[in-house]
């Protein structure tokens, strides 16, 4: 439970940072198509935050067959939100387009995620 208080409070403080510095330091900088992937990634970032903060949650007071699961979609979110967030931030900062291939693997992460979460709703009495 706790690593993941930790992972949503680091994921969600980073979801601001980086919002504020896409808002204030990358406009003008950026183009809008650049800076319209940048704030993609920050959005799912913030949500994916909140997803693992659900997690935490969850660990503490789901029944005991559940768990395994829910801390699997943890740690999907987890690896999801910084293979998907982090490659767009990549991608839009250097202007790596290749990044963009990598991208998807975390959005199939996310929904793994998502996936995980639901089976374990299956398995809770």
């Amino acid at each position: 439970m706790r690593v993941f208080l930790l992972w949503a409070a680091a994921l969600g403080f980073s979801a601001v940072a980086l919002g504020a510095f896409g808002a204030h330091g990358l406009r003008g900088r950026l183009d809008a198509r650049d800076l319209d992937v940048f704030e993609t990634g920050v959005r799912y970032q913030a949500w994916h935050a909140l997803a693992v903060l659900g997690v935490a949650l969850l660990l503490g007071q789901g029944s005991a067959d559940a768990r395994p699961a829910v801390a699997r979609a943890g740690w999907a979110f987890v690896a999801g939100t910084l293979v998907f967030s982090g490659s767009l931030y990549v991608l839009v900062l250097t202007q790596q387009r290749w990044m963009g291939a990598v991208t998807p693997l975390g959005g199939l992460m996310l929904l793994a995620g998502w996936t995980l979460l639901a089976w374990a709703a299956w398995r809770t009495d």
